[in-house]
């Protein structure tokens, strides 16, 4: 399951172990083996990380770029 958070500035990414500093956007996924399940062990990682991994993109709305950590095939416009 994935949960696109906002950081009040005490959250590690888990995969380069930066602190994510306050107000940064984040994301929390459930993986097993590197790889997205329903339940499993939660993860926290950075918007840099989330994008390198392949779990956020940017999309064209209304003209601006925006950072969104949910699927192509789940999101409707």
């Amino acid at each position: 399951m994935r949960q696109g958070c906002i950081s009040l500035g005490n959250v590690q990414c888990d995969n380069c172990g930066i602190v994510i500093p306050y107000s940064e956007r984040y994301l929390v996924i459930d993986e097993e083996d590197g790889i997205e399940t329903e339940s499993g062990k939660s993860y926290y990682y950075c918007s840099t990380c989330s994008l390198e991994k392949g779990y956020a993109e940017y999309r064209e709305e209304k003209g601006e770029q925006t950072l969104t950590f949910f699927p192509s095939e789940s999101y409707n416009v």
